[in-house]
């Protein structure tokens, strides 16, 4: 593979994801909460130490707390209660740490839920439920909180990271529902209230990480959760 042919050869499909993302609409939501007890809104990895501080932090990913703190106030005045917070809660010597550096270890301030959420007058009623991986699914309380409520069917899906712990969570949910053939649920994913880091390459070698490529990742992994069937919108709401 070399990289001239790939950029050559992947120009046109990444001008149409490029058109495709631009032209996503902001949808209204009513017409994504039509029952909200039917509706639960899931966020993940909303904390300080992706937003705020740590060696994960970033102000791109810190850009979307306001706009979910918005959709939060939204979906809670159209009746939604089903709210769930989704953390990285790692142990000191956590494996994932042989990817990432150390961040959002349990105890610490970086494992704290972002402190706009915790303000919001209805934060009581959110249920936090902790995470020491990438997955939202694997060994956290989330399948049985599921399990518990099968008359929910439509999920809102924010946070980050667009290319890992928010895809993993949005097509967990939409795996789910095809395997159990529940072709009533709806993933709908609001790209402002999602988001990834980035790290160009000129200083991932200067600090021996590995680059990521922010605008970039974050468009294919958008294009692909629409793929595979989750319904991606600019926005929710007015």
């Amino acid at each position: 593979m070399r990289a001239e042919e790939l950029i050559s050869n992947g120009r046109h499909f990444l001008e149409w994801a490029v058109e495709w993302h631009n032209n996503l609409e902001r949808v209204p939501l009513d017409s994504v909460v039509g029952d909200p007890e039917r509706a639960a809104v899931l966020s993940v990895d909303v904390t300080c130490g992706f937003c705020r501080q740590g060696p994960l932090a970033s102000e791109r990913v810190g850009s979307i707390v306001k706009p979910i703190v918005k959709l939060f106030e939204a979906a809670f005045e159209r009746g939604v209660r089903g709210f769930v917070l989704l953390e990285d809660h790692h142990s000191p010597d956590a494996v994932e740490f042989a990817s990432f550096p150390p961040h959002c270890v349990a105890g610490t301030r970086e494992a704290q839920t972002v402190p706009e959420f915790v303000e919001l007058p209805f934060f009581d009623q959110f249920v936090v439920m902790e995470k020491n991986s990438i997955s939202s699914f694997i060994g956290t309380e989330l399948c049985a909180w599921l399990e518990a409520r099968p008359c929910v069917d439509t999920f809102v899906v924010v946070g980050d990271c667009t290319d890992l712990c928010t895809h993993q969570l949005a097509m967990h949910l939409r795996m789910r529902a095809n395997a159990l053939q529940s072709a009533n649920v709806r993933v709908v994913l609001p790209v402002d209230c999602v988001q990834t880091y980035d790290v160009p390459v000129a200083v991932a070698r200067e600090i021996g990480a590995v680059p990521h490529d922010g605008d970039l990742l974050h468009l294919i992994f958008l294009y692909s959760m629409m793929l595979n069937g989750v319904q991606v919108v600019a926005g929710i709401g007015n």
